[in-house]
C-alpha cells in the first residue's frame, strides 16, 4: 500500500517534467523560426532636370527724388518687361513687383554724409516651366546693362534663382517598385550566403522620397530618391 502511496507521485513528477521539456522545446522552435528574418533597404535614384523656374530679376536705385524715382523704376521696368517679351517669355509667366524704398537718412545713426538719401530695390520675377528658354536668356543679362540696368543678385531670403521639379506624381510608382526589387535582390543574397530559402515579406515601409539638387553648379538637374525597408522571413 505504501509503495503505491509512492509510486504515484513519482509518475506524476515524471509526466511533469515530460511535459515540460516538450513545452520548452515548442517553445525554443517557435522562438527560432520567428528569429530567421533579415531587414533589407532597397535604394532608387533618378537624375531628372528641373521642370520649373523661378528667375528674380533685381536692380537698384539710388536718388533724392521719389518721384522721379518712380518714373525712372517704371522706365527700367517696360525695358525689363521688353527684353523678356523679345525672348519669348509670356506675360503670364513674368510678374512686377512694387519697388521697396528705404530712407537710407532715416537709418543713419553714424550719421554719414550721403549722396543720395533714398534707395530702391526692384524686382521682376519670372516664372516659367520652359527652363532651357529661361536659362538661355539668363546668359543674355548684359545686354541690359547696356541700356543703363544693371542686375545684382541677392545672397539671402527669397530673392534667388529657384529650380523645381514637379513630376514626382510620374515616376513615383515606378521607383517604388525599384527600390523593392533591390531590397529582395539584396535579401536574396543574403538568404544564399546563409544556405537558406528566402520566404515572404514580413513587413515593408516605405521612406519619404527626396528631391535635391545634383550638385552646388548644375542645381536645374535634380537627384529623386527615395529608400524603402523591407523585412522578409528567412526558411
Amino acid at each position: 500500500m505504501k509503495s503505491n502511496t509512492l509510486l504515484l507521485p513519482a509518475l506524476l513528477l515524471a509526466l511533469a517534467i515530460c511535459a515540460g521539456g516538450y513545452f520548452i522545446g515548442s517553445g525554443i522552435e517557435n522562438f527560432k523560426r520567428l528569429d530567421h528574418k533579415v531587414t533589407v533597404k532597397g535604394l532608387s535614384e533618378r537624375e531628372v532636370p528641373a521642370n520649373k523656374v523661378t528667375w528674380p530679376l533685381i536692380y537698384k536705385e539710388l536718388g533724392n527724388d521719389p518721384s522721379a524715382m518712380y518714373e525712372l523704376i517704371e522706365q527700367k521696368n517696360r525695358v525689363v518687361v521688353s527684353f523678356l517679351k523679345s525672348a519669348g517669355i509670356t506675360d503670364n509667366e513674368i510678374s512686377v513687383n512694387p519697388p521697396t524704398i528705404s530712407d537710407r537718412q532715416a537709418d543713419n545713426y553714424g550719421n554719414e554724409i550721403m549722396n543720395y538719401r533714398y534707395k530702391a530695390a526692384c524686382v521682376i520675377t519670372v516664372t516659367s516651366t520652359n527652363v532651357d528658354k529661361v536659362r538661355q536668356l539668363m546668359n543674355r543679362q548684359s545686354e541690359l546693362m547696356k541700356q543703363g540696368i544693371a542686375l545684382v543678385s541677392e545672397e539671402y531670403g527669397d530673392n534667388s534663382i529657384r529650380y523645381d521639379f514637379t513630376g514626382l506624381t510620374d515616376i513615383k510608382p515606378e521607383m517604388v517598385q525599384e527600390a523593392m526589387q533591390n531590397a529582395r535582390t539584396t535579401a536574396e543574397q543574403f538568404a544564399k550566403d546563409a544556405n537558406a530559402r528566402l520566404g515572404g515579406i514580413i513587413t515593408a515601409s516605405q521612406g519619404q522620397f527626396s528631391i535635391d539638387d545634383r550638385d552646388a553648379n548644375t542645381p536645374y538637374i535634380k537627384k529623386v530618391r527615395v529608400v524603402n525597408t523591407v523585412e522578409y522571413a528567412i526558411k
